[in-house]
C-alpha cells in the first residue's frame, strides 16, 4: 500500500488562481488587486510568451505566493528533464507534464523539490473529443490509468476534472495530490462568458469530493471585484472542508 501524501494543506493556498493573461502589466495589476485573498498561482502558456514568465515569478516568490507552472510539457525525455530542470532554479512549486512514462519518469527524477504534476485528461474534452483522439474508453477509466501510472512512476500528483476526483480518491486514496480546473463557481455579477470546459463542478463539491487544489481563472480575472470573487471561493473552500 502506497503511503498517503501529508493533506493538511493551509485552506487559503487551495485557490490557484490561474493568471491567464497576455503581459506583464496586466498581471501585476491582478496580483496587487487579489493582494491575501490568493496565494498560489497557476503561470501558464499565454503568459510564458509574454517574455516576463520568471520575471513575475520572482515578484511572486518575492511576496510569498506559491507558484504553479502549467506548461504541460510534452517532449522527448531528455528534453523534458532539461525544461524541468530550469523551472526548478525559480522555485516553481508545482509542474505540469503531459505526456507518456518515459517523460514522466525523466520529468521526476530532474524536478528536485518542485513536485511534478502528471495531466490526466484536459478538462475541455468531452466524450465525442476522447473518442476523436483515438482513446477507447471513457474520461473517468483514462484519467484513473493515468493517475495509477503516475503514482507508480513517482510523480506528485495529477490535473484532474473534480467530477473524477471521488473515483480517484477510491483508486489511489491520498497518495496523490489532486489538482482541479475546470472549476466554476456562479456568482451574481459574473459575465456571459462561453465556457472553455466541458468536464465542470463547483468549488464546493470538488472540496467535498477530495480536492486538495481548485485552479480557477475567469470567474475571478473577469468578475466586478476579483477580490471580493476569491473571498468569496475560499469561503466556500473553508466551508466545504
Amino acid at each position: 500500500m502506497h503511503s498517503p501524501i501529508k493533506t493538511t494543506i493551509p485552506a487559503r493556498e487551495r485557490l490557484i488562481f490561474a493568471l491567464d493573461v497576455p503581459d506583464l502589466d496586466r498581471a501585476k495589476e491582478l496580483v496587487a488587486t487579489l493582494d491575501d485573498s490568493v496565494m498560489f498561482y497557476k503561470l501558464g502558456l499565454e503568459f510564458f510568451l509574454s517574455g516576463n514568465y520568471f520575471e513575475l515569478a520572482a515578484e511572486l516568490k518575492q511576496k510569498g505566493k506559491k507558484i504553479f507552472a502549467d506548461l504541460k510539457l510534452f517532449d522527448i525525455p531528455a528534453t523534458v528533464a532539461a525544461a524541468v530542470r530550469q523551472l526548478a532554479r525559480h522555485e516553481v512549486n508545482f509542474c505540469t507534464v503531459h505526456g507518456n512514462d518515459g517523460m514522466l519518469r525523466a520529468a521526476v527524477e530532474a524536478g528536485g523539490e518542485m513536485q511534478i504534476l502528471a495531466v490526466t485528461a484536459l478538462t475541455s474534452l468531452d466524450q465525442g473529443d476522447l473518442d476523436d483522439l483515438g482513446f477507447q474508453c471513457d474520461a473517468r477509466t483514462l484519467v484513473l490509468s493515468r493517475a495509477r501510472r503516475a503514482l507508480e512512476l513517482g510523480c506528485a500528483g495529477v490535473v484532474s476534472s473534480g467530477l473524477e476526483v471521488p473515483a480517484l480518491r477510491a483508486s489511489v486514496d491520498h497518495a496523490l495530490i489532486t489538482v482541479c480546473p475546470g472549476i466554476r463557481p456562479v456568482f451574481n455579477d459574473e459575465p456571459a462568458a462561453v465556457h472553455d470546459q466541458q468536464r465542470v463542478v463547483t468549488p464546493a463539491r470538488a472540496i467535498a469530493s477530495g480536492a486538495d487544489y481548485l485552479v480557477v481563472g475567469r470567474p475571478i480575472r473577469d468578475a466586478n471585484d476579483p477580490r471580493a470573487a476569491a473571498e468569496k471561493i475560499q469561503q466556500d473552500i473553508l466551508t466545504a472542508l
